[in-house]
């Protein structure tokens, strides 16, 4: 596939980024982590990743804000422009050496995500977007899952963990999912997750409490995918509420409606 000049950029930064973290990965029992809640860790390697992608993407952007995980809202000269970055999205899986967690970046233009990358420096899985240029992994052009019926569906979702609200509410919406579909699979990143609905690999995802770098490079890679994304009430008010569904058109529906009854 052809990159723009922009998106060869944001590859280079998660690459290098990428490399400090597999580095790390590997030393995960001599990492240093500190408590940021209950529930919620952030480790050296965590802060280590962001200021590389920081270094990096303001070298060659220097006017662009940024919104990051760790050190919050960086405004910028160009107020249209922002990158909106989760330096390691599935930390607890990395502390717990599963290797299942990801870098994911995004520009932003207006508030709307333009492009995308979602990197799994252990699997060296580099899924990649531009609006209206598809989604692609290692080159690869991908599309969303073609099936039409939500019992035959694998379901992504996230679980409320300790020190998070809602805990009732979810499961009740777990129950109705979990009697409607063929299995629930949580894997921890919600990054990744929407990276594996715009694979085809999970036919579609949902979750609560989530924040705009979480979902912001994966809701466009799902849309460039042919999929549909929105929040818990059908409206495109994700970074807003912290919710979100997604799948192809069909599931999409299908997993909202579900939903709903719960």
């Amino acid at each position: 596939m052809a990159r723009s000049a922009l998106l060869n950029v944001m590859v280079q930064a998660v690459r290098k980024a990428g490399r400090g973290l597999a580095r790390d990965f590997g030393e995960v029992e001599n990492l240093q982590v500190s408590m940021k809640g209950p529930g919620d860790f952030v480790s050296a390697a965590d802060k280590r990743s962001e200021q590389v992608l920081f270094d990096e993407l303001k070298r060659v952007r220097p006017s662009y804000g940024f919104l990051m995980e760790e050190r919050g809202e960086v405004t910028g000269e160009d107020e249209q422009h922002r990158w909106v970055v989760d330096p390691l999205d599935g930390t607890t899986n990395f502390l717990h050496g599963i290797p299942h967690f990801a870098i994911s970046l995004s520009l932003e233009k207006n508030g709307v995500p333009v492009a995308g990358v979602i990197y799994n420096p252990v699997l060296d899985e580099l899924y990649t977007t531009e609006k209206g240029a598809g989604t692609f992994v290692n080159d690869r052009r991908l599309r969303v899952s073609a099936r039409r019926e939500i019992v035959d569906c694998v379901i992504g979702t996230g679980v409320p963990h300790l020190g998070r609200p809602d805990h009732g509410p979810y499961l009740n919406e777990l129950r109705q999912v979990m009697a409607n579909c063929a299995g629930i699979r949580r894997i921890g990143s919600a990054a990744l997750d929407l990276a594996y609905v715009a694979s085809g690999r999970l036919d579609g995802f949902w979750e609560h409490g989530l924040n705009p770098w979480d979902t912001s490079a994966g809701w466009l890679m799902v849309k460039e995918a042919g999929g549909f994304v929105s929040d818990l009430d059908g409206k495109d008010n994700i970074h807003e509420t912290g919710g979100i569904v997604a799948g192809n058109e069909r599931i999409h529906g299908q997993l909202l409606a579900t939903l709903k009854k719960a």
